[in-house]
């Protein structure tokens, strides 16, 4: 993905839905309608700071037969590196940001007999277009989302109004918590799960899954990983022939962007594995983040994710 392939977009409005959660209506800036896009896509946002540049991406949650503008939820983390809290404290109505194309990682499977899903959080965003894209069809559908307290309860307004008698609520402040057991072993034949929200929620959900003989291919989630800070490296790319030094605070690949090579991806968030960059030498640890390598192929030491994953090292050559 390059600059070249982003979209201007204006933002036309923003609600403040919970305490740690604000909803962001974008259109285009030329008017006309969005790039098409199906339940479970996201798009990478490009937010241009003073001294940096950030690109997160953010799962679509309007409906995706209305196509004059995009809507996204944007959590606060105050473990942020800056993305979301330039979000929250710099984007103002009027604002225009540049985004990527839509891309979906984390679709509906079309030969399901049903569709269990499963929100943590802000990961109920990326169920939104999806219940829209189930809504008119004849396949069976449930939602059981998962809060802290009722305020935190995002978009619960158009779940009531648009999926009544489809969806559950479980908040935690009231100790009503979702049977993952109950519910996954009870499940007729052709069912597949979808998760999204935080890491304990989707490791619980694939456990009990897995656990109720559910085949892999029946299984699905989606996990942006944001990439964590670290220690301080440098790494060469062989074909660029240029050193680059990676601070604590920038990942492996904002570090690349930033001297101008680009490096392809699709989610930024070690999901795709589009990003993933032939390791030719190596002194040290490779600190993998990434949901998209195996085990044994992390162990192999000759690859890695630089959207997420960084270096404990002296020495890192990179095939870029």
């Amino acid at each position: 993905m390059s600059e070249a392939q982003t979209l201007t977009v204006e933002v036309t409005a923003i609600e403040q839905i919970t305490p740690l959660i604000k909803h962001f209506k974008l259109a285009p800036i030329a008017g006309g309608s969005m790039p098409a896009f199906s339940g479970g896509s996201h798009i990478v946002v490009v937010m241009k700071g003073a001294s940096r540049v950030h690109r997160n991406p953010y799962s679509l949650l309007s409906p995706p037969n209305e196509l004059g503008g995009y809507e996204i939820g944007v959590r606060r983390m105050e473990e942020s590196r800056g993305g979301s809290h330039f979000m929250h404290d710099e984007v103002r109505v009027g604002s225009l940001l540049e985004i990527a194309h839509p891309v979906n990682l984390f679709n509906l499977d079309k030969i399901a007999r049903k569709h269990v899903m499963i929100a943590g959080g802000i990961g109920i965003t990326p169920f939104m277009a999806m219940l829209e894209d189930l809504r008119e069809g004849p396949v069976p559908y449930e939602l059981h989302y998962s809060v802290r307290s009722p305020e935190h309860a995002a978009f619960l307004s158009r779940l009531n109004e648009r999926q009544a008698g489809r969806f559950r609520m479980y908040y935690d402040s009231d100790n009503r918590f979702i049977d993952f057991d109950g519910l996954l072993s009870n499940q007729p034949l052709g069912t597949h799960v979808y998760v999204c929200g935080p890491a304990g929620l989707i490791t619980r959900v694939i456990d009990s899954a897995q656990g109720w003989g559910w085949p892999d291919s029946h299984i699905h989630w989606e996990q942006f990983s944001a990439p964590p800070v670290g220690d301080a490296f440098d790494v060469f790319l062989a074909r660029s022939k240029i050193t680059v030094h990676v601070p604590p605070d920038q990942s492996l690949m904002e570090s690349i962007e930033a001297q101008g090579v680009e490096v392809p991806y699709l989610c930024r968030g070690g999901v795709c594995g589009f990003c993933q960059t032939k390791v030719l030498e190596l002194d040290g640890e490779l600190i993998h983040n990434d949901h998209f390598l195996s085990d044994a192929e992390k162990a192999r030491r000759n690859t890695i994710m630089p959207c997420v994953s960084r270096a404990r090292c002296k020495t890192l050559v990179l095939d870029l």
